[in-house]
């Protein structure tokens, strides 16, 4: 059997600011992001399966892209923990806002990441993630690739 490569796209609307960057970047500003998730795996060869020829369900996949990445993301702002961004946080949440504090710079590098390794944990073990991509911009993006890690 043929190993097939499935890739379904999410949006989201994030902020962030990256503390510490020499450019307009430090300040707090947001995103439209692209989320393309690539995943590989075998069809299901047994036709008596209700999910027969199909690597994973485009619905399944959804399901674990929505409930790690998607929910959480979207509408936040995103703030590095180690950082005095931490205070502009507190007020933030204080005031009703949603607010992330990360472990690391929230660049479009990092959050790939750091959604690899949300996304590997819920994958089923016949499943693998191939490779994401992260669109910040038009003209920008971030990928993780598996063969590279």
């Amino acid at each position: 059997m043929s190993n097939i490569r499935i890739t379904k796209q999410f949006s989201f609307e994030t902020g962030h600011a990256l503390y510490g960057y020499d450019g307009k970047c430090k300040n707090v500003h947001g995103h439209s992001y692209q989320l393309f998730v690539t995943v590989i795996g075998q069809p299901i060869s047994d036709s008596n399966h209700v999910k027969f020829g199909m690597v994973i369900d485009f619905t399944d996949l959804k399901k674990i892209i929505k409930e790690e990445i998607v929910n959480i993301f979207d509408h936040a702002t995103v703030f590095n923990k180690n950082t005095p961004h931490v205070e502009l946080a507190k007020v933030l949440s204080d005031r009703g806002h949603n607010v992330i504090l990360v472990d690391y710079q929230p660049t479009s590098e990092m959050m790939v990441i750091d959604f690899a390794k949300k996304i590997k944990k819920r994958l089923p073990n016949t499943i693998q993630l191939h490779s994401l991509k992260l669109q910040e911009t038009k003209t920008s993006f971030a990928e993780w690739f598996a063969s590279d890690n």
